[in-house]
């Protein structure tokens, strides 16, 4: 199956994609970084806002430390109360890393490529002052740093798609 079977012929892509990430966890990273490097190939401009917890992502710290919370996340094959365990948080993350990486790059590498295919990275400014982010602390890749009226700009505009993740 391709595109065009899943696509009605006279439907029209959006020319913009506004991608919300506020989660900074690998199962809700990996799903935007995909969206986000793929949308170029199918002519889509695409624009990153990383907002609260999703903002761990552009640190030089927290890019490579994203982890996956087992608990209160109902499609993980485990129960909550093994969430709970000392641990836990650590080994599910690593599971799920090891998984990830056969079928994809890292987090990083998705940022980079995403950068290469002329996605735009912008971290929200008021996340960065209420959780202490420094502009030195962004990764290189991010393109710019802005506030909420930014962002709705974008996701205002007429032939915009805005997904929040």
């Amino acid at each position: 199956m391709n595109l065009t079977d899943i696509q009605p012929e006279n439907q029209q892509l959006k020319k913009r994609l506004i991608l919300v990430v506020s989660k900074g966890t690998i199962d809700m990273l990996y799903p935007a970084l995909v969206l986000a490097t793929t949308a170029p190939a199918m002519g889509m401009k695409v624009d990153m806002y990383f907002t609260f917890w999703g903002l761990k992502a552009l640190t030089k710290d927290g890019v490579n430390s994203v982890k996956i919370a087992p608990v209160g996340n109902p499609g993980m094959p485990m129960p909550n109360i093994v969430g709970i365990i000392p641990g836990m948080t650590k080994m599910a993350s690593t599971m799920m890393k090891s998984k990830i990486e056969k079928f994809w790059p890292n987090i990083y590498d998705m940022i980079k490529m995403a950068k290469d295919s002329g996605v735009k990275l912008h971290a929200c400014s008021p996340t960065m002052g209420f959780m202490d982010v420094k502009e030195e602390d962004l990764i290189p890749e991010v393109d710019d740093i802005v506030g909420a009226s930014a962002f709705l700009s974008w996701a205002s505009e007429p032939d915009a798609l805005t997904l929040f993740i």
